[in-house]
C-alpha cells in the first residue's frame, strides 16, 4: 500500500493514534491548510484559472438558465445553474425533497441547447433523472429565508447589507446535497480523475460549491436591478467574504467514515505529519513568527463571532474564548524565549497540549500549520488512495488473534453484552433514504442493522479465534464455518499497516456522539463554525470568509483561515 508523500516522515514522532483517533477529540478538529477548500483556492491561484459567465438568461425572479465556464491548464469545466419558481411551503431542506429554487450541474461539456434541454429535462429531478458520464457533479440548494430578500432589498436600494447581517447568517443559499461519483449516472469517480483536471478527493464537488457561490452573487446583484435599475449596486468585494453556501449534514457521513478507512487513514495521517513536520522544525524566519502570533489574535476574535444554540458546543466555545486569550497573552510574555529554542514550535504546541482543552488544542495545532506552507502543501497531493481490501486466508489463527490483541485493545476493552456498550444500531431508512440511529432495546429494525460497530464486530471474530483449540490452522479453515466472520478478518488484515484507519471508539456505545464524526471529515473538507442542531446534524457554511473569484491572488487564496467578519472596514 503506497504511503502519503513523505520528507523523512518515518524519522518523525507523529502523535499516536490512540491519542487522535478518538471520537473526542476528532470532533474537536478545525480547519487546517490541507483541507480541500484551501488547497483548491490555492491551485486555482496557481494554475491561473479563469472564470467566465457565459450566460446569464434569467428573469426579473430569477427563473432561467446560468452557465459558468472554468478554464484551467488542465482542461474546462462548467457549471449550469438553472432557476426554478419555488412556493415557501414546497421549500425543504430534506435529502428527498421533490423542488429546489436552484439546481446545478458541473459537466465538461461545451453546453449546446441540446444539451441544456437534456440537463433541465434530468438534473431538476434528481433521483428521477438521469445524467451522462460528462457530467461530474449534481447538487441543489435553497435560498436563505433569512438573508435573501434582505440582500437584494438593500442592493436594490443602492447600499451594501450590513455586515452583522451577513455574518449572523452566512450564505445566500443553502444546499441539500452535492452528489458525485456514479449517482444518477454521473461520472464515476475513475473516469472524473482520468480528465486531467481532478485528481484529489471531493475537488469536483467542492469546486462545484465555490461556483454555486459565485452564481449567488450574480443572481442577487441581477434581482436588485430587476426591482431597482437606477439605484442598485451589485454585492462588493467584503460583502461577498462574508457569504458562503450553506449545509446542512447529518448522520449520512458518518457511515463514509466507517466505509472508507484507507481513505480517512490517509487524511488523517497526512494531517498528523503536516503537525510532526512544524512540531520538528526548527527556528524560522521572523515573518512566520508574526504571522502565527497575527492568526493567534484574528482567531480569538474569530471565537466572538463564532455562535450557536447548541449547549455542548456553546460551553466548548465559551472555554475557548476563555483560554486561548490567556494562552496568547502568555505567548506574547514567553516570546523572546520561545524565539531562542532550537524548536519553537514544538514549544508551543507542548504548552497547548499541556493546557487547554481538546478544542483549544486542535485550533492551535491548526494555526501551528499557517505559516508553514513550505514545510507541509506538499501532503495536498497524497491524499489520494484506492480503497481495496484484500483477505488472507493462510494466516495463522494466533497471527491474527496477536494482531487484533495489538492494534485493538480500544476495541476489546468493552463488554458488549452490557446494553450501554451496544445501545445504539445504524441502519438505512426505507422511507427517507437515509442513514439513521436506532435505540436497540427501545425501537424496531435491529435485523437492519449495518455493521458499524467495528469494535464490537472485531471482538466477535477475537472471541471466535480464541474458541478455537488448533491456533495453527489456518483462518481459511475458520471462516468455512464462519463465513459472518469473513469481513471483519479482511478489515482487520487490511489495515495492519494504517495506524489512522479505525476510529477508535465504541460507534454503538451509549456514550457515542454521531456529531464528532461529522466534524471530522467537515473539517477536513475547510468548514468552519459548526452550528449542531443535535448530537446527530449540524449546519455549516462553505467558503465564509473566502475571496470571491475577483479577488482571488497568491495573497487573498491563502489567508482566510479564521476569518473575522464583523470588522466594518473589511
Amino acid at each position: 500500500m503506497p504511503k502519503p508523500a513523505a520528507r523523512d516522515d518515518a524519522a518523525l514522532a507523529l502523535r499516536p493514534p490512540e491519542t487522535v483517533m478518538r471520537l473526542a477529540r476528532l470532533g474537536s478538529f478545525h480547519q487546517t491548510r490541507l483541507s480541500f477548500m484551501r488547497s483548491l483556492l490555492r491551485r486555482a491561484v496557481r494554475e491561473n484559472w479563469r472564470l467566465e459567465r457565459e450566460r446569464f438568461d434569467l428573469d426579473d425572479e430569477g427563473i432561467g438558465t446560468a452557465v459558468y465556464a472554468l478554464h484551467t491548464p488542465a482542461g474546462s469545466v462548467r457549471l449550469v445553474c438553472f432557476g426554478h419558481a419555488l412556493a415557501d411551503e414546497e421549500r425543504s431542506d430534506r435529502v428527498i425533497a421533490e423542488k429546489w429554487d436552484s439546481t446545478f450541474a458541473l459537466t465538461t461539456a461545451d453546453p449546446d441547447e441540446a444539451t441544456l434541454e437534456r440537463l433541465f429535462a434530468n438534473v431538476p429531478k434528481q433521483e428521477a433523472g438521469r445524467c451522462s458520464a460528462r457530467e461530474l457533479v449534481l447538487s441543489r440548494a435553497n435560498k436563505s429565508m433569512r438573508l435573501f430578500e434582505p440582500v437584494v432589498a438593500a442592493l436594490a436600494a443602492g447600499r451594501q447589507p450590513a455586515p452583522a447581517t451577513l455574518a449572523a447568517v452566512g450564505y445566500l443559499m443553502r444546499t441539500t446535497a452535492v452528489y458525485g461519483n456514479g449517482k444518477f449516472g454521473l461520472s464515476d469517480l475513475e473516469n472524473t480523475f482520468s480528465g486531467g483536471l481532478f485528481s484529489r478527493p471531493f475537488e469536483a464537488e467542492l469546486l462545484s460549491v465555490y461556483l454555486i457561490r459565485e452564481y449567488t452573487y450574480d443572481l442577487v446583484a441581477h434581482l436588485a436591478r430587476c426591482r431597482s435599475p437606477a439605484s442598485a449596486v451589485p454585492l462588493s468585494v467584503a460583502s461577498k467574504r462574508r457569504l458562503g453556501i450553506g449545509n446542512a449534514t447529518g448522520l449520512g457521513m458518518a457511515p463514509f467514515l466507517v466505509g472508507h478507512p484507507l481513505l480517512i487513514g490517509r487524511w488523517l495521517e497526512a494531517r498528523e505529519a503536516a503537525i510532526a513536520r512544524v512540531r520538528a522544525a526548527g527556528r524560522r524566519d521572523d515573518a512566520s513568527v508574526a504571522r502565527f502570533f497575527a492568526l493567534l489574535e484574528r482567531a480569538v476574535r474569530h471565537l466572538a463571532e463564532w455562535q450557536t444554540d447548541d449547549a455542548r458546543q456553546s460551553a466548548r466555545i465559551e472555554t475557548l474564548r476563555d483560554e486561548l486569550p490567556r494562552f496568547a497573552a502568555r505567548l506574547t510574555d514567553e516570546r523572546p524565549a520561545l524565539s531562542a529554542q532550537a524548536r519553537p514550535w514544538q514549544a508551543i504546541a507542548d504548552l497547548a497540549a499541556g493546557t487547554l482543552s481538546l478544542e483549544g488544542q486542535e485550533l492551535v495545532n491548526s494555526l501551528l500549520l499557517e505559516p508553514q506552507g513550505d514545510l507541509v502543501d506538499d501532503l495536498e497531493d497524497s491524499l489520494a488512495v484506492e480503497e481495496t481490501a484484500d483477505l488472507e486466508p493462510r494466516m495463522r489463527l494466533a497471527e491474527l488473534r496477536a494482531l487484533i490483541e495489538q492494534r485493538y485493545a480500544w476495541a476489546l476493552a468493552p463488554d458488549y453484552a452490557d446494553p450501554r456498550e451496544r445501545h445504539f444500531f445504524w441502519y438505512v431508512s426505507e422511507e427517507k433514504l437515509e442513514p439513521r440511529l436506532g435505540a436497540r432495546f427501545e425501537e424496531p429494525g435491529a435485523e437492519r442493522e449495518q455493521r458499524l460497530g467495528i469494535g464490537s464486530e472485531v471482538k466477535r471474530l477475537w472471541q471466535a479465534l480464541c474458541e478455537e483449540a488448533d491456533q495453527a490452522q489456518p483462518l481459511a479453515l475458520l471462516l468455512l464455518r464462519r463465513p459472518d466472520l469473513r469481513q471483519i478478518a479482511r478489515r482487520v488484515q487490511s489495515l495492519a499497516g494504517q495506524p489512522y484507519a479505525e476510529i477508535r471508539d465504541n460507534l454503538i456505545g451509549r456514550d457515542m456522539l454521531a456529531i464528532d464524526l461529522l466534524r471530522c471529515k467537515l473539517s477536513i473538507f475547510g468548514a468552519a463554525k459548526f452550528d449542531p442542531k443535535s448530537d446527530r446534524w449540524t449546519r455549516i457554511t462553505m467558503y465564509q470568509g473566502a475571496p470571491a473569484f475577483e479577488d482571488l491572488d497568491p495573497e487573498s487564496a491563502d489567508d482566510w483561515a479564521f476569518p473575522v467578519l464583523l470588522d466594518e472596514s473589511a
